[in-house]
């Protein structure tokens, strides 16, 4: 899941045909650019600042929802940054992918679950019973004594943050009016600048001097103040308007697939001929529910709609496939601290705003389809440099720099993609077809992540382990996963050949 994409995982998909780009107009850009015009002024420029995102009006239950996303992404900041430590403090390194894809397993099935219930209850329940079960999955973690408590407690974060961001994104459809509404969604990506900038530096220096612990332990405590700001604005949302009860066969798609995947990451790491029977498992599981989850074509790359879907899944599994281990590898293999090795992802968050805002220039609309094509290239491009890291010789910031392209493509690809998403799609499609990309932005994450285990543990992975400060050189192991995600980038940036429709 990447929170920066506002859709509601509500309704089942319908195999919609792509529609040009007038069929589904777009929300208003916002002036050029400037976000802090949107936010701050009223409709004409100046006015009763009552009825903006910052007026009196939204301002308790903006600032609420930005603070949650803002929490959010500082975890999942301080994660990369901490989870080194942590995995060789609990003589973990083999399950490490399990660490991440754990929690994007989850949130699949989450975000489903939280989609019909809200349409069936309102978002207060599903948006605070997915803070609590957030936190709770960061007590859990924090004081897992064994690995895959560590991993049982990443999966409780999973829940939690499934259900949140589908919430939150459905407190915004329900709260704001249509013109507000591309302001808030704006604050949320901008609510990632700063945790990203702040989070590697702070879980650094919270592990060397204090404990990796207290990454995960200190962060409950601040679910609470924003909770009690929103509190008011949620309680007055009207009611929902669905009085049919919850779509249990889209739920349960999303549970079998989840399921699924699971099997296959244990699978993949047992690597013996006992785990074919549930690697077979899984997939009986996985291709049939995800063929109904996603659009028809997805798989094939069909042009417009569906290889809209199949690239977003694409692009954030192929470069958090490759980010997961950046920090074990500078670690591991170039003796870094945590704090620094942490710092060298912290320009890949900048940048990826910056490729975000680049896309958003009217100017450059007509050429959105290269523009997500490029971004691909400088992906692809980014995670083949940081294999030049493995070489003893060259220095470590090639890692940092190399991040600085890959997240201004990221930026350029993602933010690109939800925007053609919503030119492609009928109003009436809109809500269903997001869907279909929050699901593949998902599947992306856990199958590729999941494959990145496997090949780690493949190529010797699993023997970088390590105690005290002597880095433990295992170059295979993550060179494996580098080459396989720079190949994913690469088939990506083909996808994007096949994004505009067939015109008839």
């Amino acid at each position: 899941m990447t929170p920066r994409d506002p859709h509601d995982a509500d309704a089942a998909v319908t195999d919609s045909a792509a529609l040009p780009p007038q069929a589904s107009p777009l929300p208003p850009e916002p002036h050029d650019g400037d976000l802090a015009l949107d936010l701050d002024l009223g409709p004409e420029g100046g006015g009763d600042t009552g009825d903006t995102v910052l007026g009196r009006r939204y301002r308790a239950l903006t600032l609420g929802m930005v603070t949650v996303v803002s929490l959010i992404a500082f975890e999942a900041s301080a994660v990369n940054t901490a989870m080194p430590v942590a995995a060789r403090a609990l003589d973990g390194v083999e399950l490490y992918a399990y660490a991440f894809s754990a929690y994007f397993t989850a949130s699949l099935f989450a975000m489903a679950l939280s989609g019909e219930w809200c349409d069936r209850k309102g978002p207060l329940a599903p948006l605070f019973t997915g803070i609590a079960a957030f936190a709770a999955g960061l007590l859990v973690a924090g004081s897992a004594q064994q690995m895959w408590m560590f991993v049982g407690g990443r999966a409780v974060q999973g829940i939690g943050g499934g259900l949140v961001i589908v919430a939150l994104y459905v407190v915004v459809g329900r709260a704001y009016p249509q013109r507000l509404q591309p302001a808030v969604l704006a604050s949320f990506s901008a609510a990632w600048v700063l945790p990203v900038i702040v989070g590697p530096l702070a879980a650094g220096t919270v592990t060397e001097q204090v404990g990796w612990r207290w990454v995960f332990l200190a962060i409950p405590v601040l679910v609470l103040p924003p909770l009690a700001v929103m509190l008011p604005a949620l309680r007055a949302l009207p009611p929902s308007e669905r009085s049919a009860g919850m779509n249990r066969r889209r739920i349960l798609l999303a549970l079998a697939v989840a399921a699924g995947a699971g099997l296959l990451q244990y699978a993949g790491q047992d690597l013996s001929w006992l785990s074919l029977v549930p690697a077979a498992a899984g997939l009986a599981l996985i291709v049939p529910c995800v063929l109904r989850l996603l659009p028809k074509g997805t798989f094939r790359a069909a042009r417009g709609l569906p290889s809209v879907i199949l690239l977003r899944g694409v692009a954030a599994g192929s470069f958090l496939g490759a980010e997961s281990f950046v920090p074990l590898m500078l670690v591991t293999q170039r003796g870094l601290s945590a704090t620094a090795a942490g710092l060298c992802l912290t320009g890949g968050g900048l940048t990826w705003a910056l490729g975000s805002y680049t896309q958003s220039r009217p100017r450059l609309e007509p050429h959105r389809e290269r523009l997500m094509g490029f971004g691909m290239l400088l992906m692809a491009v980014s995670i083949a440099m940081v294999l030049l890291a493995l070489i003893d010789s060259v220095p470590a910031w090639i890692v940092a720099v190399a991040w600085v392209i890959g997240g201004y493509g990221m930026g350029l690809a993602i933010s690109s993609g939800s925007v053609l998403l919503l030119k492609l799609s009928r109003p009436e499609d809109a809500g269903s077809n997001s869907a279909s990309l929050q699901v593949s932005d998902a599947l992306g994450n856990i199958t590729l992540v999941g494959l990145s285990g496997v090949l780690f543990v493949t190529f010797g992975g699993g023997d970088v382990a390590a105690t005290g400060s002597t880095a433990s050189h295992q170059p295979a192991a993550f060179g494996a996963v580098y080459v396989a995600m720079t190949a994913v980038a690469l088939v990506g940036a083909w996808v994007t050949t096949r994004l505009r429709p067939v015109t008839v």
